[in-house]
């Protein structure tokens, strides 16, 4: 809990925020949360409807712990403390937010990125052409987080932080006399207004596919998710000195329903159409090399990265780039100097005669393009192991079984984040599909036993890329999150396999009997 002497802002100030009168603007305000176990003397409480828990009930609880005020949605009547109604919390949430840390994204440009799959990697692109260009950036990823000189690891299971942390990380990147911030703007972040609060400068869009349809309800609403990042972009004022643009994806199918939304500037990238453009694209073992064409330019293009879907990152950094108005040598010495980026086809070598991937592919569209990048590399078989997480989007479990039967030559089937759904019933979906779709699949429940039977199937050559986790370094079975990460159960796994360990599994998680 924030201690109460630390700092405090009159109620009134954030009222003005919010655009909304005060009877008591005088009262001293010393912390924000949505959470009334957070809140403390002085605090004030945002309460609003959740997933599955309304805020609102926890009125008087927040109350009792000393809140001084309260913003909510629905009427109030008789509170002893000032209650500011408003039509959406977690909009206002976020703007009380940006008036608690001063408005920080007003004194830096901000580049948001958005899409099912590659912002994590066009986001790091960004930051490293800003960063080669002499310019001073943060970054803040759903991996890592870069302010000043400071690294920071965000990879558990995170999407866009919430808005108190997001508008902490812009003041301290602001402080730090940032000229840019880099925000991964994830479609959570967006349909749920973390990011309310934030003065978009540039806007990228990678690509819109089959993912989170869960929360979204169907591709049109997390269509309009995505799309809001433009509406904050084409709504935010100008700052001086800072240019505004949207980037998007001429050869994505987003791209006819996005380019109808207002935007100050409109850039567009892609292979086969965009005013940003790669020709004579080369893959090569030691990364990627192609051409990027635009209109009265051409650049020849090194990256260590892998895949035709890190041309489409490159393009989108690099059309970002040239919004911005960045010269050549930086684009081309910011994308030649990339930082691998953690658990994003990720080898893992411990001297086996077979490469060994770990990559966050957990769509049908990135298992897709992993897989591909995977064939690329080899003459032999492409083993793939990969899952599909409970409680979320059941179609893609279909979809990313079909995908596996088509590329892969053997799927390995097991859990990730089954949370409290049946986990056998889940892999079965996607064992009939891949299948179906022609392909062998091996269902394995416990995960490193399905690494484990990878590593047995394979023969010198092989390609066997472990999908679906990357980075992340928790896996949740029921409503608990238990320690994982695949980068640490491949590199054990692989060291057993070669004989030279025989201790136990480095994470233990829940079993599910034989396999």
């Amino acid at each position: 809990m924030p201690d109460p002497q630390s700092r405090s802002l009159p109620l009134g100030r954030l009222a003005a925020a919010l655009r909304l009168p005060c009877a008591h603007p005088e009262i001293a305000i010393t912390h924000i949360s949505a959470d009334s176990r957070k809140i403390g003397p002085g605090g004030l409480f945002v309460a609003y409807r959740g997933v599955h828990v309304d805020g609102h009930r926890f009125i008087p609880q927040a109350i009792a712990a000393g809140a001084s005020a309260v913003v909510g949605e629905q009427a109030m009547a008789g509170l002893p403390i000032p209650y500011l109604r408003v039509g959406d919390a977690r909009h206002a949430l976020g703007v009380l937010s940006a008036a608690w840390e001063g408005f920080p994204s007003r004194r830096l440009g901000v580049i948001g990125v958005t899409g099912t799959d590659g912002k994590t990697t066009t986001s790091n692109l960004v930051h490293s052409i800003l960063t080669a260009a002499g310019l001073r950036a943060g970054l803040l990823t759903t991996v890592n987080a870069r302010i000043g000189d400071d690294a920071y690891d965000t990879g558990l299971h995170t999407t866009t932080p919430d808005a108190p942390a997001l508008q902490g990380y812009l003041r301290r990147m602001a402080d730090a006399s940032s000229d840019w911030a880099v925000l991964e703007t994830t479609s959570h972040g967006l349909s749920q207004w973390r990011v309310a609060g934030v003065d978009y400068d540039i806007a990228v869009v990678t690509n819109i596919t089959h993912e989170h349809l869960d929360e979204h309800g169907d591709y049109e609403g997390y269509l309009r998710a995505k799309g809001r990042l433009l509406e904050m972009l084409n709504c935010a004022p100008p700052k001086p000195g800072i240019p505004k643009a949207a980037i998007l994806n001429a050869d994505d199918r987003s791209f006819s329903r996005l380019r109808g939304y207002p935007a100050p500037r409109l850039l567009t990238y892609g292979v086969d159409a965009g005013d940003v453009r790669a020709e004579n694209i080369r893959h090569r073992p030691s990364g990627l090399s192609f051409d990027a064409v635009w209109e009265g330019g051409r650049l020849a293009i090194e990256t260590p990265l892998m895949g035709r879907f890190n041309v489409y990152n490159s393009l989108a950094a690099i059309a970002a780039a040239l919004a911005i108005g960045l010269d050549e040598k930086a684009i081309r010495q910011g994308l030649a100097q990339a930082p691998a980026i953690p658990g994003r086809m990720e080898r893992i070598d411990r001297g086996q005669d077979f490469i060994a991937i770990v990559d966050f592919a957990h769509t049908p569209f990135a298992l897709a393009a992993a897989l591909d990048t995977a064939r690329a590399m080899t003459d032999g078989r492409v083993i793939v192991v990969f899952g599909s997480a409970g409680l979320r989007d059941v179609a893609k479990r279909r979809m990313m079984g079909e995908v596996a039967g088509r590329l892969a030559d053997l799927a390995i089937i097991t859990a990730e984040d089954p949370r409290t759904e049946d986990l056998a019933a889940i892999m079965a979906t996607s064992a009939r599909a891949c299948e179906a779709a022609g392909g062998v699949a091996i269902q394995v429940p416990d995960r490193y036993r399905a690494i484990q039977r990878a590593l047995a199937e394979a023969r010198p050559g092989d390609v066997l890329i472990i999908c679906g986790k990357g980075h992340e370094q928790s896996m949740c079975f029921g409503e608990i999150e238990y320690p994982w990460d695949d980068r640490v159960a491949l590199s054990h796994a692989l060291e057993v396999y070669l004989g030279l360990r025989d201790d136990g599994p480095p994470f233990i998680l829940p079993t599910y009997g034989d396999d």
